[in-house]
């Protein structure tokens, strides 16, 4: 792999308790190799914003429409591919090698070299199990103890998904060793998540241990229930608030994917699914005018404003009718500037309840599902500026019901239904995961203009072009629509 060259845009955050500009962090022109101590410190946020970048920007449009909150629209044609299911590898180049050279090479980058700064130490293992379980759950069996050798070695050997899991536990309980919220050199703003509370990132970690046991829990069981009864009788407390980078409208920070819709011109590929406005109108949700544009369309002969989607790969046909965009809350509005203030999410407050009550209807955590399960609901509510309006919608909503039993997985279900709709234009990846995972949400329909065959949904992306034309190691392609090793 040769060596990459990018600004990674990001955010301008504490520019007055730095008294500096983000540049400072987030330019990474340099090979990093062999940084020094101090480094780390501009380490750490360049690549938190490189993980951001492809998490947002190419995994982040690709799963909004395989995770049918979008789909390509009748006016333009950048995504049709993906709508079609026929992405190539050439499109995965820039992502892939994000992914290892500014992000996973500069957290190893800083574990070798952080010194008196442990806390950053801390931050880095904790994003490079995040960032290395985000590669494994998009492209399956990937470079593991070959990778990350400072080297440009054109062959590196893959390992199976599940040996990167076990190191990815490894890493997350290597960071919780090193988390010290008394620690003098603890972060400042380069913490780009929770300007340095360290016990903000020690329920990132418990949190993010209980998402990747979870994701286990057909293929590996009984390592998923033991992982996760250790956290019940350690007493680990979970993530209540969410865990993301912010942006500016400034030129440079914007969220990645706006910054993706402002080097197409504005374009407005991205409309509304009608798979996922179909289900969230069923339950009258009101989250649906904060994710979506409204339009006025005619309804016996009278105006009303409404929230419309197109079935997913229908870009063929033009309706005859105005169709919603995703929002400027979810970065996906092209004409709108506020679209650039869109967080990234990387594991959110009520994906953290969710995955509590799915624990707990295990029977391998403490807690009351049905009240965890409402937490979620509640907590999706409020990161939408709609606190108000949950009771009512948990009362009503057919979506929102506590079933009574969890016969032929009900409850389930309705966990990650839920978890569905919080996740809307906003941590899509994760819902696309999810919805490997499990099977939910039910309602996926197969796109219009799918070429993988009848019934047939991608459940992995390919593989990039540059490791089937350098890697020597390289173990060969895998169709779209063979599962992941954990999606049993």
């Amino acid at each position: 792999m040769t060596k990459l060259k990018i600004k990674i845009a990001t955010v301008a955050l504490s520019l007055a308790i730095m008294g500096t500009g983000c540049s400072k962090f987030l330019d990474v022109n340099e090979n990093p190799n062999k940084p020094t101590t101090a480094d780390v410190k501009l380490l750490l946020p360049s690549a938190a914003a490189s993980t951001s970048h492809v998490l947002s920007n190419q995994l982040g449009i690709n799963s909004g429409l395989w995770a049918q909150y979008w789909t390509q629209s009748p006016y333009s044609s950048q995504y049709k591919t993906n709508d079609r299911y026929l992405n190539t590898s050439t499109s995965q180049d820039r992502p892939w090698l994000i992914v290892w050279r500014n992000a996973l090479q500069n957290y190893e980058n800083v574990i070798q070299n952080y010194g008196q700064f442990s806390q950053h130490g801390a931050i880095a293992y904790l994003l490079k199990a995040y960032t290395f379980q985000m590669a494994t759950d998009a492209w399956g069996d990937i470079p593991l103890k070959e990778a990350l050798k400072g080297g440009d070695s054109l062959a590196v050997g893959y390992d199976t998904q599940e040996a990167v899991y076990d190191s990815v536990f490894s890493w997350i309980s290597k960071g919780q060793a090193l988390i010290d919220p008394a620690n003098q050199f603890k972060p400042g703003a380069e913490d780009l998540f929770f300007n340095g509370d360290m016990d903000q990132w020690r329920r990132f970690a418990n949190t993010m241990k209980l998402r990747a046991y979870l994701r286990i829990v057909k293929a590996a069981p009984g390592k998923a229930e033991a992982g996760i009864r250790a956290l019940q009788t350690a007493n680990a407390t979970f993530l209540e608030k969410d865990a993301k980078i912010t942006y500016s409208s400034s030129g440079g920070n914007e969220n990645p994917m706006f910054a993706e819709i402002l080097g197409l011109g504005r374009t407005q590929n991205l409309v509304a699914s009608s798979t996922a406005i179909d289900a969230m109108t069923a339950n009258k949700d009101p989250r649906l005018k904060v994710l979506y544009t409204t339009v006025t369309n005619e309804y016996n002969g009278v105006d009303i404003d409404t929230i419309v989607g197109i079935p997913q790969g229908s870009y063929g046909t033009i309706p005859p009718f105005q169709v919603s965009f995703p929002s400027a809350a979810t970065g996906g509005l092209g004409d709108d500037n506020n679209s650039a203030l869109a967080p990234v999410i990387f594991i959110s407050a009520a994906e953290s309840y969710f995955l509590q009550a799915e624990a707990a209807v295990r029977g391998w955590l403490a807690g009351t599902p049905a009240t965890l399960f409402r937490s979620g609901i509640t907590a999706s509510f409020t990161a939408n500026n709609l606190t108000a309006a949950a009771p009512a919608y948990i009362a009503a909503a057919p979506d929102a019901q506590w079933p009574a039993t969890n016969a032929n997985d009900a409850q389930i279900k309705a966990i990650i239904t839920q978890k569905y709709y919080a996740m809307n234009g906003k941590q899509t990846f994760e819902a696309w995961t999810e919805w490997r995972r499990t099977g939910f949400p039910s309602f996926f329909v197969v796109s219009k203009v799918g070429a993988l065959g009848a019934g047939k949904f991608p459940l992995r992306l390919p593989y990039p072009n540059t490791e089937l034309t350098t890697n020597a190691k390289f173990p060969g392609a895998i169709k779209l629509d063979v599962p992941v090793w954990w999606d049993k």
